[in-house]
């Protein structure tokens, strides 16, 4: 098993930094995986970041891991209230999954506060803003190591 953190973020992700800042900051997701990339290259470990707004391709994403990774960082956006099939395919991933959420979800509309992703996540962070990133990788490491 290769010492390379997987970090999955779902839709409108992409957008992070120009989509309601008032809510999930300014900072983009390139400067998430400089950080989580800096902060796991200290301990040893690699990251892979990967984003994309459709759910198959996330499936094929946590499929790839099975052989790839040692662990999963997984935001699912809209996913995480929705899709049995990302929660599926976590489920047959062997190492830890956090799962992480740059807002506190359980301060918004009642229905984020279901999450499908939480039934195999190891450990999940929420409200924490996009440091919510580098507290999963180091939790991640602390696992693999």
């Amino acid at each position: 098993m290769t010492k390379t953190i997987y970090i999955l973020n779902g839709p409108n992700l992409n957008l992070l930094g120009q989509r309601q800042p008032e809510i999930y900051g300014s900072d983009t997701l390139a400067d998430v995986e400089r950080r989580c990339t800096a902060l796991a290259a200290e301990r040893g470990f690699s990251v892979r970041l990967f984003q994309s707004n459709h759910e198959g391709v996330i499936v094929d994403q946590i499929h790839e891991a099975r052989q790839s990774a040692c662990g999963i960082v997984i935001n699912p956006g809209a996913y995480t209230h929705t899709s049995v099939a990302i929660l599926d395919a976590l489920h047959a991933f062997d190492g830890p999954v956090i799962e992480c959420h740059i807002s506190n979800v359980h301060k918004r509309e009642s229905f984020r506060h279901h999450s499908y992703v939480s039934l195999r996540a190891d450990g999940v962070l929420a409200g924490f803003g996009v440091e919510g990133y580098e507290l999963a990788v180091r939790r991640i490491c602390s696992l693999c190591g």
